[in-house]
């Protein structure tokens, strides 16, 4: 079985990602800012899906990421995330959570267990990046529209 470097496992994962989605949300763009990650968003790019690596190789990481640069908004949504916790676990199983991070940011991410870099492994992952989007892109329009209604973000 033929192994990807890293970089060609990330190139090519969009693609994959983007055809495990419902038709309605397929129109997510892809940003890779940096060779060691990318990123999905539905036009707000600070406010996006990621799949990038977690330090010591054990694994990736899987979620949505909240860096807007008012960090006001990043805990509204998170605590808007955190209500519908239970929800999103029964669903996604109980590796999700929901937590602060660095600089005022938030994230509902888990890590995707390390493995061989293989079409298989990149098939894998791409699918449960696409499940964590049907998941939580719901909740979060819910969200972004109730946070507009009432801070006029």
């Amino acid at each position: 079985m033929t192994v990807l470097s890293r970089n060609k496992f990330l190139q090519t994962l969009p693609a994959l990602v983007i055809a495990a989605l419902p038709q309605p949300l397929q129109g997510i763009r892809v940003h890779q800012p940096w060779n060691w990650l990318v990123q999905f968003h539905y036009g707000e790019a600070r406010l996006h899906y990621e799949v990038s690596p977690v330090r010591g190789g054990r694994g990736w990481e899987l979620g949505f990421h909240c860096e807007a640069r008012d960090t006001h908004l990043n805990r509204l949504l998170l605590y808007g995330f955190r209500r519908h916790l239970f929800e999103i676990k029964d669903v996604l199983g109980e590796s999700i959570e929901a937590e602060m991070w660095d600089k005022g940011w938030t994230k509902i991410y888990e890590v995707y267990p390390a493995g061989e870099l293989t079409v298989v492994y990149q098939t894998a992952v791409s699918q449960r990046m696409a499940d964590i989007i049907i998941c939580l892109h719901p909740i979060y329009v819910k969200l972004r529209d109730e946070v507009t209604a009432v801070k006029g973000y």
